[in-house]
């Protein structure tokens, strides 16, 4: 516990830096998967193509890499940010692709007579999408979302090499002052089941109230 105690401030502000990362690279994940998931099923061809590549890209790329892109290729562009908003950056374009592919099968599941109803009354693609099957697909793909933004928390680790504040990161300095490193992993361990089990209680409460009745 003394390794704990004695490094509480530092734990917690690794801790924090852990939340902040998974709270926006989910909140960016979640508006960028659901754009791409209705792109991937738009009736206009290059929006369907765009859709595609950005998912067969962002998946078939290690997180790592992308990673380097984004911290080193996108300052060679103008583009000058703090090292936590690439982070968020990174881990929220990598896990919308996993997002997109979850909305889109659960837009699967969803009858085309629905599609094709809303059609014949005269409404449009954005209205058919977003009022008729996306809140009944959303019911379907409550668990694997969850379970989506359950690795992004995970994923949230690499973000400490890139000089970004976070739980893992907590080992270096700990290290440095001599203590037990396999305590110091215990600690970080329990951190992120902190976080992981948050968010399966949360979508566990979403898939209660708003899930499909099994």
């Amino acid at each position: 516990m003394n390794v704990l105690l004695d490094n509480l401030s530092l734990y917690g502000k690794g801790l924090l830096g852990t939340v902040e990362l998974t709270v926006f690279a989910s909140l960016l994940a979640l508006v960028l998967g659901f754009l791409m998931a209705a792109f991937r099923v738009a009736p206009v061809g290059s929006l369907r193509a765009f859709g595609t590549a950005w998912v067969t890209v962002l998946r078939n790329t290690p997180l790592t890499l992308l990673f380097f892109a984004v911290v080193l290729g996108l300052p060679r562009f103008g583009f000058v940010l703090p090292f936590n908003l690439f982070a968020i950056l990174a881990l929220g374009c990598y896990t919308s692709a996993f997002i997109c592919e979850a909305v889109r099968s659960g837009i699967n599941t969803v009858p085309v007579g629905q599609g094709e109803a809303a059609r014949s009354l005269g409404m449009t693609f954005p209205q058919t999408l977003g009022g008729i099957v996306l809140p009944q697909a959303f019911r379907s793909v409550i668990p694997p979302i969850g379970s989506t933004l359950i690795a992004l928390a995970k994923n949230s680790a690499i973000a400490g090499a890139f000089s970004v504040t976070e739980l893992l990161g907590v080992y270096k300095p700990l290290s440095e002052m001599g203590y037990a490193i396999i305590w110091t992993f215990v600690w970080i361990a329990v951190g992120y089941l902190i976080v992981t089990l948050t968010i399966s209680a949360l979508f566990n409460v979403l898939e209660k109230r708003f899930g499909v009745a099994r």
